[in-house]
């Protein structure tokens, strides 16, 4: 299933942070040369563990094992192959959501306790925060404590994933900043709690636009994805990097692979046209139809007799 040698796992052990144990994986192909993400990590401060997990049909794969040694995993595509649903009957497998549903098993491989999940197309990571009339911006340069506010975060919420911001998330400026602090929504870069029972696992779904057809069909049944807004990721710009998963954005389009994910959850999500600069096809959510709103049950108001109150008895209805 998995590529490791006895210096990986060595080098698992020698090089875990303070408890909790992590590393980070950096999902990658066809990219040795340019693994963006690992030097904005460094640059940013992270000293822990970095995998590079690459797949066996890679044909780079020997570049990137002779420049990153052990710190590079391949696992096997086909043993994915019939593990989720890939939500369309073409051919091929040129894409990242095999890579995805094989941290897990690396996770639990490696003895950690929770993983990070990054593409490998990162130049750049910043704190985000309201100044005066704008919205303001520094580099993050202790990302070894960012990672560990993640996980804390993580478990204090009890959320399955928790991402970083987008550049997209801040249109409005600092006048909007507010209420993007917290959305349910989490794309591209995650946390994950490591299970031990395979069964309790993420399982992301579709050969395009995974990651939001994974948080609206996990989202639905009442499982939280939020990303926070402090913490902002920039990428470059889509289909201009050689490799990864730009083959099938130039084959396919944007406006197939946004309606993966209205297959994926018809009731909330729709096709619609993105206006920014240089507007473009893309999904479009309705969140009051895509999740569960529910109350803690510490809010409702009793009757004089101990019953619940006639108002509340929708309050698992209510935002």
């Amino acid at each position: 299933m998995f590529t490791l040698n006895a210096s990986t796992t060595t080098a698992a052990r020698e090089l875990k942070m303070e408890t909790p144990n992590f590393a980070i994986f950096i999902l990658t192909h066809g990219r040795p040369d340019n693994v963006i993400t690992y030097h904005t990590l460094r640059k940013s401060g992270y000293t822990g563990s970095i995998y590079l997990i690459c797949d066996d049909e890679d044909k780079t794969l020997f570049e990137y094992q002779i420049k990153y040694k052990n710190q590079v995993i391949v696992f096997s595509k086909q043993t994915y192959q019939n593990k989720f649903d890939i939500m369309d009957n073409f051919e091929g497998n040129k894409v990242i959501v095999y890579a995805r549903n094989a941290c897990y098993d690396i996770a639990r491989l490696l003895g950690l306790d929770y993983f990070f999940e990054y593409e490998d197309d990162y130049k750049s990571l910043m704190h985000r925060f309201v100044d005066g009339p704008t919205l303001g911006y520094t580099p993050i340069t202790r990302m070894n404590e960012v990672c560990q506010a993640f996980i804390e975060c993580l478990k204090n919420t009890g959320s399955t994933a928790i991402a970083m911001a987008q550049g997209g998330d801040f249109i409005g400026g600092a006048a909007s900043f507010d209420s993007v602090q917290y959305k349910r929504k989490a794309m591209n870069s995650f946390v994950f709690k490591v299970n031990q029972n395979a069964a309790d696992d993420c399982i992301f779904i579709g050969r395009m636009n995974d990651d939001v057809n994974t948080y609206l069909t996990q989202g639905k049944v009442g499982k939280i994805f939020c990303q926070i807004a402090n913490i902002m990721l920039t990428q470059m710009q889509t289909q201009s990097n050689v490799g990864g998963n730009t083959e099938m954005y130039k084959t396919m389009g944007t406006y197939v692979k946004s309606f993966y994910s209205v297959m994926a959850a018809p009731s909330c999500c729709k096709v619609s046209m993105l206006i920014t600069t240089h507007p473009r096809i893309h999904h479009k959510i309705e969140w009051n139809k895509a999740v569960p709103k529910i109350m803690h049950e510490r809010h409702k108001k009793l009757t004089k007799q101990g019953k619940l109150s006639r108002s509340n008895a929708n309050v698992s209805q209510q935002p």
